[in-house]
């Protein structure tokens, strides 16, 4: 039986960026399962609109929009359009974000002698760090801007962020996705004192380790055994294994969840493993 049985957001409307993708679309199933209208926004019309179809396939309610959240007129078009079919924005999950191989280094070190064809720090691509800050600092502004406004006054309005492990200590390689969730961290905290008095609660999850498709190169070969990197996660996550998108939910519907959370505000909650706990030694 699915844990979203256990809370009600009956005419609710939820809006969730990244839902093409297969973490945010996992959560807007599971979400739509609460009584809630969930709105799928992804860049990729065709993977939201699957995923949203799947949705109503089962019983419940979605629809897929095409948005970019780069683009504040397609955030804003987009908002109107889920007035119109479903009403006001109740709850957003700010779920786009992403790293880019450019703004990845080969080398976890400098050294001297390096090969000449190893990507250091020195080769990162401008282009790439500001792709990855971009998606995922104003990917999550741009929307909370434009959504948050329909929010004012509800109650159990609030807003979910994803950041990361990451934006605790940041990893070798991705410098620029480990600062971009840094900022998700602090924004949230910022955004959960701005909207304090008009009822907004901001709240955030830090997921520790999953594979997906964005780190699977990074974690395994192409016969599929673990990199020395992945050995390394799983050497410093106590309970020994990779996490999964199921055990992220729960953290999720209670954030959300006015019944549970009603006091909870600026919190970034890790879903770990006890990564964040383990200090190595």
């Amino acid at each position: 039986m699915s844990i979203a049985k256990n809370h009600h957001f009956n005419d609710k409307v939820v809006v969730i960026t990244g839902a093409g993708g297969v973490l945010c679309a996992y959560f807007a199933k599971e979400i739509a399962k609460t009584g809630a209208k969930v709105a799928l926004l992804d860049i990729n019309l065709e993977s939201a609109q699957q995923f949203a179809d799947d949705i109503v396939k089962d019983g419940y309610i979605a629809k897929a929009y095409q948005t970019n959240v780069l683009d504040l007129a397609s955030i804003q078009a987009t908002r109107d359009a889920i007035a119109q079919d479903f009403g006001t924005c109740d709850i957003l999950i700010n779920g786009a974000g992403g790293n880019n191989p450019k703004a990845t280094t080969d080398n976890e070190f400098h050294t001297l002698n390096l090969p000449t064809d190893t990507k250091s720090f020195f080769e990162l691509d401008k282009s790439g760090i500001e792709f990855v800050f971009n998606l995922n600092y104003l990917g999550t502004l741009l929307p909370t801007q434009v959504f948050a406004k329909d929010m004012i006054g509800k109650q159990g309005a609030n807003i979910i962020n994803i950041s990361s492990m990451n934006a605790y200590t940041p990893l070798t390689k991705i410098p620029a996705y480990s600062g971009a969730k840094a900022a998700i961290s602090n924004f949230t905290q910022w955004l959960a004192v701005y909207f304090s008095k008009v009822g907004i609660r901001c709240n955030a999850i830090a997921p520790g380790f999953l594979v997906s498709n964005q780190n699977r190169a990074l974690l395994f070969d192409e016969q599929g055994k673990p990199k020395e990197r992945a050995n390394k996660i799983l050497t410093n996550t106590p309970m020994g294994r990779f996490g999964e998108a199921n055990e992220l939910l729960g953290g999720i519907l209670f954030l959300m969840d006015e019944n549970y959370a009603s006091f909870v505000n600026g919190v970034v909650l890790p879903i770990d493993g006890g990564f964040s706990a383990y200090s190595g030694v």
